[in-house]
């Protein structure tokens, strides 16, 4: 198999530092931080800001959604990068409506003037950019291509392709064949959607990506990042108590607690 980067997705009351550690310690070579609203850090909101807080030198993107340029510019005003800190990922996939409604998330992705300069405005502080991407908010982006359109015009570190469009429920099978075309870029493409197995990252690798990245699958299996690239792993129990100390070490919510323990009760 080709070399390949295994990236962990963003998951909301999910992948906070102890479970962002726990795949990093087992495969995954970066993570990523929930969704963060550039609009609440700006206002300086605790509750978003602990959301990115890196409080260790595991490799992690902090990804954020909006477009608001001055909001982001006040919100750089004060960041201070981590140790473990890669840049800033901009999510133009998510399908909310809230964030559909107000133009960003799924609604970014043919806003390709208003996609460029946020991504001067981080590139203009020194700091890496990449975007999480959907090929559109409907079949008709989709076939319009506005996907491409957005690859092809923006200039950022990496795209990450999640191959549905935003009217698509998760049963619904993705469209890797886009990849192709997209890696024909020249672009750092990385891909996302149901990967699971050897088989499905062997297929994603054929059409010229460079890594993948991985979500739902590792909710309930943290360990896939290693299991695909045949690494040794520790037994359930031992994997339940590795992710207990890292939860008590960086202090996560019960919540997240509770999402990530209720999951790996089901992992087989």
């Amino acid at each position: 198999m080709k070399k390949c980067i295994y990236m962990l997705a963003p998951m909301e009351d999910i992948t906070d530092s102890a479970m962002r550690r726990l795949c990093y310690n087992h495969g995954a070579d970066i993570t990523f931080t929930e969704m963060a609203r550039i609009e609440s850090l700006a206002k300086k909101e605790k509750t978003i800001l602990v959301k990115t807080e890196i409080p260790d030198n595991t490799p992690t993107w902090i990804q954020l959604v909006g477009s608001d340029e001055q909001k982001l510019k006040k919100y750089l005003h004060g960041f201070e990068p981590a140790k473990g800190f890669l840049g800033f990922n901009f999510n133009l996939g998510c399908p909310s409506l809230n964030l559909v409604n107000n133009g960003v998330g799924c609604a970014m992705i043919k806003r390709i003037a208003k996609t460029k300069k946020i991504i001067k405005i981080v590139k203009d502080r020194g700091y890496n950019s990449s975007i999480k991407l959907r090929l559109g908010l409907n079949n008709l982006d989709k076939k319009n291509k506005v996907y491409l359109k957005l690859i092809k015009n923006v200039d950022t570190d990496m795209f990450i392709v999640h191959s549905r469009v935003g009217t698509d429920y998760y049963d619904s099978p993705p469209d890797h064949s886009v990849l192709e075309e997209c890696s024909e870029t020249g672009k750092k493409i990385i891909a996302n959607g149901d990967i699971k197995t050897k088989k499905d990252v062997s297929k994603v690798l054929g059409y010229g990506v460079k890594g993948v990245m991985i979500g739902r699958a590792a909710i309930t299996n943290p360990l896939i990042f290693a299991e695909l690239k045949n690494e040794t792993t520790p037994t359930l129990d031992q994997l339940k108590k590795e992710y207990l100390a890292l939860a008590n070490k960086f202090n996560s919510p019960f919540k997240y607690r509770k999402n990530v323990l209720k999951r790996l009760e089901n992992k087989d």
